[in-house]
This record gives structure tokens, C-alpha cells and sequence, in this order.
């Protein structure tokens, strides 16, 4: 994903026509005051970029327990009932 445009206020100001018109195209741009962002432009019917997805980025690197659902059920069921480790 190509990262987006960062500009000042003297340069959007400057460039406002031509920023305006790479935003319609696709290509919003943030505006800056003192090197902090302060906005955030793009076109109104631009399609939002879609955020990168990493399915199964960590396929065959973890496993789950079969009784995962249950574990620390018991200190669960303590904390609810006020008594130690479900000790009665």
C-alpha cells in the first residue's frame, strides 16, 4: 500500500488545485501544521483503501487446546462466588 501524501498549510495552500485533483483520483493527502497531522483529505466518492490482511499469518505457529472454553473456569466461578479458587 503506498503511503499517503503529508503536506504543510503553506503547500497545500500553494497547491490546493492540484492536491484536490490527485484526491479525486484516488490519492487522498494529510495536511500538517508544525509537522503534526492535522487532516486528512480525499475525495468524497474515493473507495476507501482496504486494510491489508494477513490470514493464517501464524498458521502451523500456535495451537489451541480441544477444552480451551474451559480453561481457568474454576477461578472464573471463585471470582463470581467469592470464594478462593472454588474452594467451599
Amino acid at each position: 500500500m503506498k503511503p499517503t501524501k503529508t503536506v504543510n498549510i503553506h503547500e497545500a495552500k500553494t497547491h490546493l488545485s492540484r492536491l484536490i485533483e490527485e484526491a479525486v483520483q484516488g490519492e487522498p493527502f494529510i495536511i500538517a501544521k508544525a509537522g503534526k497531522p492535522v487532516v486528512r483529505v480525499t475525495a468524497i466518492d474515493a473507495p476507501q483503501p482496504l486494510a491489508v490482511r494477513r490470514t493464517g499469518f501464524l498458521a502451523g505457529q500456535i495451537s489451541v487446546p480441544g477444552d480451551f472454553d474451559q480453561m481457568g473456569a474454576d477461578g472464573i466461578a471463585a471470582a463470581f462466588d467469592g470464594t478462593p479458587n472454588g474452594a467451599e
